[in-house]
């Protein structure tokens, strides 16, 4: 039957990615799969800028991943389409689209320190999309490898069941192999330079530990599973197919993370990785089916199983454009089957749009196909309007699937184009730019006059303003960079918002009353009425929304959107003429702004988490650059010869925190920063921002 048949095709799919903190060794161990799997016939090099994945010029030049690049390779007669992802914070917006769309991921741990705050970004992201995971312990080989400390990170930050299914044979120089718990045999590399492993069976000096941690590992699985529990209790002999069964199972009901070890960077582990991958993690039809709900009916929920048999349907998750075939949009095609020029219905935009050819990625090579089938992640070209969580589907089978939210930019910068050309340029280049990054916007200043780039951090932005010279040959000066502040009420309030013009003929009117309440942090802005009867026709509370909404993009003490406050309309009246939507809006617009005023509004200030990793003896240092910085410690931790501290720290605080973290320790500390919440900024800091106005 033609539908076992892509039952079976898609039990030999696995669509992963490949996530972790900066430097743990993610791109590397891509790299190595792409060898070991045949699919590339030199293994790429981050040093020495030749890696695959890796493919943009400034992520050669710097080292680290900015956007996730998607590959595919074969391994035991099973596809596996792959998704690199970036590591560093500022980029965690390509983790969380490309986490939307997998099945299974890959996190990557460095074995010295483990968990690192990035590792907990990836691993909640994760949590929130319900993927499962195994963990790789990257980089047996360095200096303080310590396996078991790491997995324990895991346990202790994480808060996670990782179960380890191989433990490491020696540490640092020694380290020469992995010994897999389930099966009791040992992955062995016979001199320094070897590629490929000889198995064997358990060294003498191993066998104890083998037995120790097998048990806790049998155990763990029959916690999951009642008929191996028995068997368990009973002392029965657990076999291999049964242990592995079991263990998949676990794995794909989020109960159990195993946990692999291994040096990429010497080959080791790759092998044994690609394998588990197999076995362990989910295909297409062992995830639930997609859900989604009528276009037309939002409350009507309509599932689409990963089927050929199914009506078509696609999620948007990523958006680039390609010098040589201009807008490629990357698709996770989850029921049905796209063919090359095909037209599509687009659900979120309610329009039709023709999928001219279709792409198979290798990193930025293409192969083209003629149709793709579900559970396929691939690239169209010519679809022109549709964006990042956009839903394509047959129009005559609508569907529409939950988008991909994500975080709002908290940096700002100006950018000013060098010659008149580049200012031709620049205006089309940067609406490319923000196609492509949901975290990145771009406006006009009405003061200024200048465009303003925001986006997730200092290093995000200078990106950007790279990638506009290199990409698009613009030239653009950047400005200093300035904070996303926002603006709340801090007690209730309520006032009357009445707009009315005469003027000859038909006048305007618009009357209403708005009480405003502050909300918890992090609510945003919400609407809602009181009003009961016939006091003002239902017509107009949409355009009073309108209003209040518009006027909250823009506060009353700097000028800064206007968050966590709740508007409620409890009284209005209407002139049987002279009323309009737009007298309305108006109404609405004044009466916000009242109340926002006698509201005692408040200014708040983005505050990042910062986890800072230094040599002890710099750690005074560290904490009165901190305190200098009013940043508020919340723990210190020894690790080895280290301390990591973790502290809140205001974001416009933080500006070239990095160089001078560098010339404190010597270029030996390491950190990172995300944004956490909001809070209010101090009186005196509140009044020299609110006498400068919004400056963006």
């Amino acid at each position: 039957m033609v539908i076992e048949k892509m039952a079976e095709d898609l039990s030999k799919t696995r669509n992963i990615g490949f996530i972790a903190h900066i430097d743990a060794g993610k791109t590397t161990v891509t790299e190595r799969v792409l060898y070991f799997t045949g699919e590339t016939y030199k293994i790429g090099d981050i040093d020495d800028g030749t890696t695959v994945m890796d493919f943009m010029s400034l992520e050669r030049e710097r080292g680290i991943t900015i956007g996730s690049a998607a590959t595919n390779a074969s391994w035991n007669n099973h596809q596996v389409n792959i998704i690199d992802t970036p590591g560093h914070v500022d980029f965690t917006a390509e983790v969380q689209r490309s986490l939307r769309v997998l099945d299974g991921g890959v996190v990557v741990l460095e074995s010295v320190s483990g968990v690192q705050p990035q590792s907990e970004t990836v691993w909640r992201q994760a949590n929130d999309y319900g993927v499962p995971r195994m963990i790789f312990v990257n980089k047996m080989d360095r200096l303080g490898a310590d396996f078991y400390n790491a997995v324990q990170t895991v346990h202790d930050r994480l808060g996670a069941n990782a179960v380890p299914i191989q433990i490491p044979m020696g540490a640092e120089s020694s380290f020469n192999g992995m010994i897999d718990l389930i099966e009791r045999k040992a992955y062995i590399y016979e001199s320094e330079d070897a590629v490929q492993h000889k198995i064997i069976d358990v060294p003498d000096e191993y066998k104890d530990d083998v037995e120790k941690y097998r048990n806790e590992l049998i155990e763990k699985i029959a916690e999951t599973d009642e008929e191996l529990m028995d068997k368990f209790f009973d002392d029965q002999e657990l076999t291999v197919e049964e242990l592995k069964n079991a263990l998949r199972k676990a794995v794909i009901n989020l109960e159990i993370f195993p946990v692999l070890c291994g040096s990429a960077l010497r080959h080791r582990g790759v092998h044994p990785l690609l394998d588990a991958v197999i076995d362990y993690l989910p295909s297409p039809i062992d995830v639930p089916s997609i859900k989604g709900t009528d276009p037309s009916d939002e409350s009507n929920l309509i599932e689409r199983k990963p089927s050929d048999s199914d009506p078509f349907s696609a999620l948007v998750f990523k958006v680039v454009t390609d010098q040589h075939v201009g807008r490629l949009v990357y698709l996770r095609i989850y029921s049905g089957v796209l063919e090359s020029g095909a037209n599509v219905y687009n659900s979120s935009t309610r329009s039709r749009e023709r999928a001219g050819r279709l792409m198979k990625m290798h990193a930025d090579s293409r192969e083209e196909i003629k149709e793709a089938k579900a559970g396929e992640i691939v690239a169209a070209i010519g679809l022109k309007d549709a964006i990042t969580g956009n839903t394509l589907c047959d129009q005559s089978n609508p569907l529409l699937l939950e988008s991909i939210d994500f975080p709002d930019p908290v940096l700002s910068v100006a950018v000013e184009p060098k010659t008149r050309s580049d200012q031709d340029k620049m205006g089309e280049s940067l609406a490319r730019l923000v196609g492509e990054d949901p975290t990145l916007q771009t406006w006009t200043d009405e003061e200024s006059g200048q465009t303003v780039l925001a986006g997730m951090g200092e290093l995000h932005l200078d990106v950007i303003v790279e990638r506009l010279r290199r990409e698009f040959d613009v030239d653009a000066i950047q400005g200093a960079p300035k904070v996303a502040y926002r603006e709340t009420i801090t007690v209730a309030s309520e006032k009357q918002g009445k707009f009315i013009r005469q003027s000859g003929g038909k006048g305007q009117y618009g009357d209403c009353t708005l009480r405003i309440e502050p909300l918890e942090p992090g609510s945003g802005i919400l609407f809602e009425s009181e009003i009961t009867g016939a006091t003002l026709p239902t017509e107009y509370y949409k355009p009073i929304e309108s209003g209040f909404r518009e006027a909250a993009a823009s506060g009353v003490i700097a000028g800064y959107p206007v968050v966590d406050v709740k508007a409620v309309l409890t009284d209005g009246s209407h002139h049987d003429v002279d009323s309009s939507e737009m007298a309305f809006k108006i109404a609405g617009s004044m009466a916000f702004k009242s109340a926002m005023t006698a509201g005692s509004p408040s200014l708040l200030e983005p505050i990042m988490k910062i986890d800072i990793v230094t040599p002890e003896e710099f750690l005074g240092d560290c904490l009165g650059d901190l305190n200098s910085r009013r940043a508020q410690i919340l723990s210190m931790d020894q690790q080895a010869n280290s301390q990591a501290i973790k502290a809140y720290v205001p974001l416009g605080e933080t500006f070239q925190y990095a160089t001078t973290l560098r010339s404190l320790t010597t270029g030996r500390a390491s950190f990172s920063m995300e944004l956490d919440h909001y809070a209010k900024v101090p009186n005196h800091i509140a009044t020299e921002i609110s006498g400068k106005g919004k400056e963006s």
